[in-house]
């Protein structure tokens, strides 16, 4: 089940209810504009855990300092 919680569209919900999109578009996102990664972890009667890796970038400036 876990590969198909990233899948538009499903659901564990009642028909009627949600539109199985949330996690769908979340994943979408953070794999296509952030290059980065989502993953599942869960251990029945324990929960699920969600990690988002994002690569971070580190912008400065160099400053020379002449004398």
């Amino acid at each position: 089940m876990q590969k198909q919680l990233f899948e538009p569209l499903f659901t564990t919900k009642p028909a009627g209810k949600g539109t199985g999109l949330g996690l769908a578009i979340a994943h979408q996102i953070i794999l296509e504009k952030h290059k980065g990664k989502l993953s599942i972890a869960s251990e029945v009667r324990r929960g699920t855990t969600f990690t988002i890796e994002l690569q971070l970038r580190l912008r400065y400036k160099k400053r020379w300092a002449y004398r």
